[in-house]
């Protein structure tokens, strides 16, 4: 790897793009803050992660090209997302095993990519990050960034200079939400047991927030929620660590709860 990591290409992801870019926005505050400068390449895509998901091999090694083309010159990629970064770090570099070339590129990209807190923590060296957000939080580790990248501690050590702010670890906080991706739409009568049986660990956990890394995670657990009639927020953990929380409404908060 090249280079110092005090310039950084943030990868936004599609979800915080087009559903909530105050995530996108949180992220580079950290960053930011952190002292790196933020480059945001114009020439991004989707990850690719639906097409990898459904087999559809040929469109995900063309969008992942795309990827590798639009974030070869940065030493050090960060994304706020586990999943998006799982995709690139884990399923790239084996969609090009027929190409030599392409796959040692795949993979120098897959060694230059972090998950956000992951980089903030690991390899940047930020402790406890100071501010204030007045909430009893659980935490909901997502699939991809637990199983495949292994993002536990650093999100929770980050929180822990968060003023006002009590965790409390959710019964089953390892266990799959039911979104995972096009999980939720080929298996709906599944996925909607997985999210009830999370909503009720957060509501038995008696915590009015939930926070986590991955949005499309949180997008399903905000909208089980709502549905329920839960008086819980939920929030992308860069938007408590940024104190930017005020900028923009939880996830899901433009449907009244309890509506169909």
């Amino acid at each position: 790897m090249s280079g110092p990591p005090n310039k950084v290409a943030l990868f936004v992801t599609c979800l915080v793009d087009l559903v909530r870019p105050a995530v996108g926005m949180a992220a580079v505050k950290l960053l930011r803050d952190a002292g790196c400068e933020v480059v945001v390449p114009a020439a991004q895509t989707c990850c690719g992660q639906p097409a990898v998901n459904s087999g559809d091999r040929r469109d995900a090694t063309m969008i992942a090209r795309r990827v590798i083309e639009a974030f070869e010159p940065f030493s050090h990629v960060v994304v706020p997302s586990g999943s998006c970064a799982g995709t690139i770090k884990v399923h790239y570099p084996p969609l090009f095993e027929g190409d030599p070339a392409m796959a040692r590129r795949a993979r120098d990209l897959a060694d230059r990519t972090y998950e956000l807190t992951t980089f903030l923590a690991d390899v940047l060296k930020v402790g406890a990050i100071e501010g204030r957000c007045e909430a009893r939080a659980a935490y909901h580790d997502s699939c991809s960034g637990l199983r495949e990248l292994g993002i536990r501690a650093q999100p929770r050590g980050l929180l822990q200079g968060i003023e006002g702010l009590e965790l409390r670890e959710l019964k089953g906080a390892d266990t799959c939400c039911g979104f995972g991706g096009l999980f939720c739409v080929k298996y709906p009568d599944i996925s909607e047991k997985m999210v009830d049986a999370k909503v009720d660990d957060i509501l038995a956990s008696g915590a009015d927030t939930v926070l986590g890394g991955d949005l499309g995670c949180l997008m399903n657990i905000a909208g089980r929620l709502s549905r329920r009639g839960a008086a819980v927020n939920v929030r992308h953990v860069a938007e408590v660590l940024a104190g930017t929380v005020a900028d923009a409404p939880p996830v899901g908060a433009g449907r009244p709860r309890g509506s169909p």
